[in-house]
């Protein structure tokens, strides 16, 4: 197996000699003494990390990131420096590191962000050619993301993607139930059969039986003609139901015995018609209790429930916020021929703060207003809807880090405020900070922090 190449650049000899000789036994280590010269090194050959202190004559660790992230094939960055504040890590993360470190360097903690940072690029890749294969057409940006939450989406999609399983899509309104079905069918064996979707909640139990099964001349007055149903229209491709809580218990035995027979006949005819159709389902409620209350069919519910993809709500993944943001800033601009080039760091915060009951759909909306009514080149606090303003401007996303604390202080703090704001809950938590749950169990030994640090 091919080893990761590291590029360390540092104008102190003994520093990037040492941690040459720490990390040459599983990696490729290039050796830069200052930023000019990593540079060049970059030219002459892709990298996967690059290990850069802050403070080197010429040209400094924060030139040398910018510069290093302009390169094809990107590397990770991850800076090195002794005189670490949260200001510089944060403007370090602003323009793209992918993590801070403080000198002198722990090993161990090195050798784990090496083996985290380089994860993190193989899913990247992954996840760049998942979102390749999608049409660009179907809107699936809005399942963007870095959160550990949206990864594990991903992995889901490309796993069932290729089989014939019925798959139950989760979460709230907003949240891109759909754009999963869209990306699993256009990933799947059937990207080339129909994908037709059809939102459960907006029909009658009536209409809702015509629609999916077709309905032949007289069956019921309006009847004019034979129609084709949905079931029909998907045959070779993909059958989506959203909101499928919503559908009458009579209209939900019929779809059951189209999951087992591939059978079913149109409303008022007597012939029946065989299709192959996969059945993707998304709702917004909770199947499992309204099966205990006898609202929904046990056995459908079964039927459904083979594979089951959660959505969490984007209040749970904060760290998605500002990538969403940016991208549907530049998608506004551009459809809108507005000269919006960026969102001030005020503006940000307060987006980040607040609660998005109305998830991905409700930030995608905002964001096009704001672009629209934009008054400049940069998008500022009162670009923002009044009613963000209000309900975020008590708690900035920045203003939770005080003044100079260092690194280690200030993520110390943000976990146990994490932590704090979810009752001790670990993976809630996690998914707030943009970790796995696993990373945040080694943060809080690293720290020697214990769950009732944060319930106190």
């Amino acid at each position: 197996m091919k080893k990761p190449t590291i590029l360390i650049a540092d104008d102190e000899k003994n520093t990037r000699e040492g941690l040459a000789r720490a990390l040459q036994r599983h990696y490729v280590v290039l050796l830069a003494e200052d930023g000019r010269r990593a540079l060049a090194l970059l030219d002459q050959q892709p990298v996967d990390v690059v290990l850069s202190d802050v403070r080197m004559p010429g040209m400094d660790g924060l030139t040398l990131l910018s510069r290093a992230l302009a390169r094809q094939p990107q590397p990770l960055v991850i800076l090195l420096t002794a005189y670490g504040t949260v200001e510089t890590a944060v403007e370090a993360m602003k323009r793209g590191a992918y993590d801070f470190l403080t000198k002198p360097v722990n090993l161990d903690q090195l050798d784990i962000k090496l083996k985290q940072a380089l994860r993190s690029r193989e899913v990247e890749t992954e996840n760049r050619a998942l979102r390749e294969q999608l049409d660009a057409k179907f809107g699936l940006e809005s399942i963007l993301g870095n959160s550990p939450a949206i990864q594990e989406v991903f992995d889901m999609i490309r796993q069932v993607a290729p089989t014939r399983t019925t798959v139950l899509i989760e979460g709230e309104s907003g949240t891109g139930k759909e754009l999963v079905a869209r990306a699993i069918h256009q990933v799947g064996s059937r990207a080339k059969g129909p994908f037709v979707p059809v939102h459960c909640a907006a029909l009658s139990k009536t209409l809702l039986e015509s629609e999916l099964f077709g309905h032949e001349k007289g069956a019921f007055t309006g009847a004019t003609e034979r129609r084709q149903g949905r079931f029909e229209m998907a045959d070779g491709g993909t059958l989506f139901l959203d909101e499928i809580g919503e559908i009458d218990p009579a209209v939900q035995v019929k779809i059951l015995r189209v999951l087992e027979e591939h059978k079913f006949e149109r409303v008022g005819g007597s012939e029946t018609l065989e299709v192959d159709v996969r059945l993707l389902t998304a709702t917004n409620r909770d199947l499992k209790k309204m099966v205990e209350e006898g609202k929904f069919r046990a056995d459908l519910f079964y039927r459904l429930y083979v594979v089951n993809i959660h959505l969490p709500p984007l209040r749970e993944r904060s760290g998605d916020i500002l990538l969403l943001a940016q991208h549907f800033l530049q998608e506004f601009a551009a459809e809108n021929q507005k000269p919006v080039a960026g969102i001030t760091p005020d503006a940000l915060d307060l987006l980040a703060a607040y609660r998005w009951p109305g998830n991905v759909r409700e930030l995608r909306n905002v964001m096009e207003r704001m672009v629209v009514l934009a008054r400049g080149e940069k998008l500022t606090v009162r670009d923002l809807p009044a009613n963000i303003r209000e309900l975020a401007a008590g708690k900035p996303a920045g203003a939770a880090l005080g003044g100079n604390l260092t690194i280690e202080a200030a993520e110390q703090q943000l976990i146990v405020q994490a932590l704090k704001q979810h009752d001790g809950n670990r993976t809630l938590a996690a998914q707030q900070l943009g970790l796995s749950r696993r990373t945040l169990h080694r943060k809080l030994n690293e720290y020697g922090l214990r769950d009732n640090d944060a319930t106190r």
